[in-house]
C-alpha cells in the first residue's frame, strides 16, 4: 500500500509554496512522522513529515520547484520483511545536524545555514538562551579558518543568553571582487522575498500613499527608562525599550482618529474598535510583522516581553502564522539600522504605519533658550482614501504629546 506526499494546508492565506530542500532520498527507509522535505512559503518554513512508515519511494518534485496545496510531493511505499522493521522507529536524517543534541541546542535557521556552509554544529559556540546555536553563529564560524568551524574552547561556560535585538541585514555577497571583475551572480528570490517585493509594489498601486512627518522630544521617555531600568529588568525579566511607549502613543492617537485603525472593502470603511498592533522585525529571510493582540490591555512590560520574543522566534524561525495573521496598524523602527528619515509603506489592508527613526542629541529652542535634547523624526504614511490630510498631522501631534509626557500614557 503506498501514500502520497502532499503539500499540507498552512493556512487560508498561503496557497502555494517552494521545495526547499528535500532531507531523504528515493530508496530511503523511513517511520511515521519523520521529516521528509522542507518548503518555504511566503511567510513561514514548515517541514512535511512522512504520512506512514515505508520507503521513499519516488520523489515527484524536486529542489527549487515551486508547488501549490495539495500537490504530490512524492509517494512511500509500504516496507516488507526487514525494511518494514526498520520502518516502524525513526530513522536519523541524512540531514547535516539532525541529532537530537544538535536538534535541541539549535534553531532551524542555524542548522540550514550548516547545512549551507557545511559546518560541523557540535563545535560551534552558541550566543543565544542557554548556548544556543543561531544562525550569526554558524555563519561567524564558516568565515573563521579559511571556512572551518572554529572548535568551542574546552570546559567553557555556555555563553550567557544575549538580548533580543535587530540587526543589519547582511548583503548577498560580502567578498570584494578582484579589481577588473564584470562577473555578476544571478540569485532566485525566497518565497518570502518575491512575496515582500509583490506586496510592496500592490500597497504603491492600490493605495494613496502619503506621508506626513514631526519630531518627538524624546528625553523624558530617555530619563524615565533611566531612572527605572534597573528595577523594571529585575521586576519583569526583560528591558524598558522605547517600543512600549509608541504602542501605547499610538493606541492613544487611534482611539481620537479612529479611521487609521480601518481598512477598505469594496465602497465600505471596515473601523475596527480593538487594537492588534503590528511590529516590524527584521530577519535573515525579510521584513515580519508580528501582530501584538489586543495591545491596549497589555501593560508596558507585557508589550516589551511580547516584542523581545518575536524578535527572538524571527531570528530562529519558529513564527508561526498566527504571529503574522492580521493586525489594525503597524510601527516600524528604521532607527535600529541609524535611519534618520525614511517614509514607510503601508501593510495592506491596514490604513497607517508609523516609522520610528534614529534618536540624535539635537538643539531645540525651549522657552526661548537653545538646548540639546534627544530628539527623533517620526513619519505616519495613511491611505489618502479614506485619512484626511489634517487628521494624519493631528494623529502624529497626538502620538508626539504623548510621548513627550509619558505620565499621560497613564491617563489616556
Amino acid at each position: 500500500m503506498s501514500a502520497n506526499i502532499v503539500v499540507p494546508e498552512v493556512g487560508e492565506s498561503i496557497v502555494d509554496a517552494r521545495v526547499a530542500k528535500w532531507l531523504r532520498r528515493e530508496g530511503d527507509i523511513v517511520a511515521s512522522g519523520d521529516p521528509l522535505v522542507e518548503l518555504e512559503t511566503d511567510k513561514i518554513d514548515l517541514e512535511v513529515p512522512a504520512p506512514q512508515g515505508g520507503v521513499l519511494k519516488r520523489i515527484d518534485r524536486k529542489d527549487g520547484e515551486d508547488v501549490k496545496v495539495g500537490e504530490v510531493l512524492g509517494v512511500i511505499e509500504e516496507a516488507t520483511g526487514a525494511a518494514q522493521t526498520a520502518a516502524a522507529t525513526p530513522a536519523p536524517s541524512r540531514d547535516v545536524a539532525q541529532s537530537a543534541t544538535d536538534k535541541t541546542r539549535s534553531t532551524p535557521t542555524a542548522r540550514k545555514a550548516a547545512q549551507e556552509h557545511d559546518v560541523d554544529l557540535s563545535r560551534v559556540r552558541g550566543s543565544g538562551d542557554a548556548g544556543r546555536v543561531m544562525r550569526r553563529d554558524v555563519e561567524q564560524a564558516a568565515t573563521d579558518g579559511n571556512g572551518r568551524t572554529a572548535a568551542a574552547p574546552a570546559a567553557s561556560a555556555p555563553a550567557a543568553p544575549e538580548p533580543a535585538k535587530a540587526r543589519p541585514i547582511l548583503p548577498i555577497a560580502e567578498t570584494r571582487p578582484a579589481p577588473g571583475d564584470r562577473s555578476e551572480e544571478r540569485v532566485r528570490m525566497s518565497k518570502r522575498r518575491a512575496t515582500i517585493a509583490k506586496r510592496l509594489v500592490e500597497a504603491q498601486s492600490t493605495a494613496a500613499m502619503l506621508t506626513t512627518f514631526n519630531e518627538v522630544d524624546m528625553s523624558a521617555v530617555m530619563a524615565l527608562r533611566e531612572r527605572h531600568k534597573q528595577s523594571f529588568k529585575e521586576r519583569h525579566g526583560v528591558s524598558l525599550g522605547i517600543a512600549s511607549f509608541f504602542v501605547k502613543a499610538s493606541i492613544g492617537a487611534l482611539r481620537a482618529f479612529p479611521r487609521l485603525n480601518a481598512e477598505i472593502q469594496g465602497d465600505e470603511m471596515v473601523l475596527k474598535h480593538y487594537f492588534d498592533i503590528g511590529v516590524a522585525v527584521g530577519a535573515s529571510e525579510g521584513l515580519v510583522v508580528p501582530i501584538i493582540r489586543d495591545a491596549d490591555r497589555l501593560s508596558f512590560a507585557q508589550i516589551e516581553q511580547q516584542i523581545r520574543e518575536f524578535a527572538k522566534r524571527a531570528e530562529d524561525g519558529s513564527l508561526s502564522l498566527a504571529d503574522l495573521r492580521g493586525g489594525t496598524f503597524t510601527i516600524t523602527n528604521g532607527g535600529v539600522f541609524g535611519s534618520l528619515l525614511s517614509t514607510p509603506i503601508l501593510n495592506p489592508p491596514q490604513v497607517g504605519i508609523l516609522g520610528l527613526h534614529a534618536i540624535q542629541p539635537r538643539p531645540v529652542a525651549v522657552s526661548g533658550q537653545v538646548v540639546v535634547h534627544s530628539m527623533m523624526y517620526v513619519a505616519l504614511t495613511y491611505d489618502h482614501r479614506i485619512v484626511d490630510g489634517a487628521e494624519a498631522v493631528q494623529f502624529l501631534v497626538r502620538v508626539k504629546q504623548l510621548v513627550e509626557d509619558p505620565g499621560a500614557l497613564l491617563l489616556d
